[in-house]
């Protein structure tokens, strides 16, 4: 009897075979899946939306704008986001609105506002500070109080 050595050998893992522990499977089509992805998408383009509706309503304020209804007249088309939610050359949409449609923004002027006085409180005259007869009619005044 002739003796063999016997040898032991792993075997190679066989790349197209996939192993459900380490390799990651493709979903199956779920329709809960999809209803969620739509619902998803619905509500990503819904506020979009709002975003898009309220930055043009800051820069409309910001441009002098009278009645905001006025944005109802942007082409959706011209209006873009930034990544940064932001609406991209949103002041040249204002300027050319505002020349397209002057009536709607205020009219620009050439003045500037000045700050208003400060105030003081009301303080009653001394004696000393009134003439005669404003003295005369304050004495009036207080003795017919008494």
């Amino acid at each position: 009897m002739t003796h063999q050595p016997t040898t032991t050998t792993t075997p190679i893992p066989d790349p197209t075979v996939s192993d459900p522990y380490t390799q990651p499977t493709a979903p199956a089509e779920d329709p809960r899946v999809a209803a969620l992805e739509r619902k998803l998408q619905e509500q990503t383009l819904a506020h979009q939306s709002r975003l898009t509706q309220a930055e043009l309503k800051l820069h409309a304020v910001r441009a002098g704008m009278i009645d905001l209804d006025g944005l109802k007249l942007v082409d959706p088309g011209r209006v873009r986001l930034t990544d940064k939610g932001e609406i991209d050359g949103a002041d040249r949409l204002m300027a050319d609105l505002r020349r397209e449609k002057p009536w709607l923004f205020h009219h620009a002027t050439t003045s500037t506002p000045g700050a208003a006085p400060p105030s003081t409180p009301p303080s009653a005259k001394s004696a000393q500070q009134m003439s005669h007869a404003e003295w005369q009619a304050a004495r009036t005044a207080l003795l017919k109080r008494r």
